[in-house]
């Protein structure tokens, strides 16, 4: 039997994709020929990674089941489904997932992260892992938009969230894998100035307890949450697929 549960992200509004997800939800839009939420569904699968738990929130919930439904189409052996109200943040929806992961540990992925090359190697050492956490990272081009990485020394030294000064090309991707004790971080936390509980402060309790390790993700990486880098997914889906 596997260690690991996946968790699937796939809750909020996307407004920054109206009038796209005026009628449907973000991770249920096509990336080139499937609904996006396979491919971090994929992720999970080809890592061996076969329980599962949807998180999802809104008008349109249902959809998800719909499409989805036992997921066994997709490889998997088990899926569940959480649903979150409102947009409490990343680590507000993955607390919705405790009893879900029974004691287990957790990888869990965004459901608008679009990946080319599969994650086993990094799963199968964080299954070796006796504690702790395991974050994939990867240089781009505009590291503002998400949570930056500093290091020393070739360690972690912290994350920061959306800095417009960048300290370096380095962010954390929407993979994260944790040991059973981010429950209780998730608990300890506080709302950030956006009203959210932060998955940043999560990976970022594991920095202070040295319990943080990381790999930079092979092939390409892109989210799928505005205009550009929807239709960057597209495309870079769509020139994989010629090959």
């Amino acid at each position: 039997m596997d260690n690991i549960k996946g968790i699937v992200l796939a809750g909020g509004l996307g407004t920054r994709l109206y009038p796209l997800t005026s009628v449907t939800n973000k991770h249920l839009l096509p990336v080139y020929s499937k609904p996006m939420i396979y491919y971090p569904i994929q992720t999970l699968v080809e890592a061996g990674i076969k329980d599962i738990m949807i998180v999802t929130g809104g008008n349109n919930a249902g959809d998800f089941l719909r499409l989805l439904g036992s997921g066994k189409d997709l490889g998997l052996r088990h899926i569940e489904y959480a649903y979150q109200k409102g947009q409490g943040g990343i680590a507000d929806a993955l607390r919705l997932a405790e009893d879900f992961a029974d004691g287990q540990k957790i990888a869990v992925v965004l459901g608008d992260n679009i990946i080319e090359k599969p994650i086993k190697k990094f799963a199968d050492k964080f299954r070796k892992q006796k504690e702790g956490a395991r974050i994939l990272i990867k240089k781009v081009d505009d590291p503002q938009r998400f949570g930056v990485v500093e290091f020393r020394n070739g360690k972690i030294l912290k994350i920061t969230e959306k800095p417009k000064k960048p300290k370096t090309d380095y962010i954390v991707t929407g993979i994260y894998m944790y040991d059973s004790k981010v429950f209780d971080i998730v608990k300890s936390l506080k709302p950030s100035k956006r009203k959210e509980l932060e998955i940043t402060d999560v990976n970022n309790r594991y920095i202070e307890r040295g319990q943080m390790h990381y790999d930079k993700l092979p092939g390409f990486w892109t989210d799928s949450g505005t205009f550009e880098s929807l239709l960057r997914a597209n495309n870079l889906v769509a020139k994989k697929a010629a090959l």
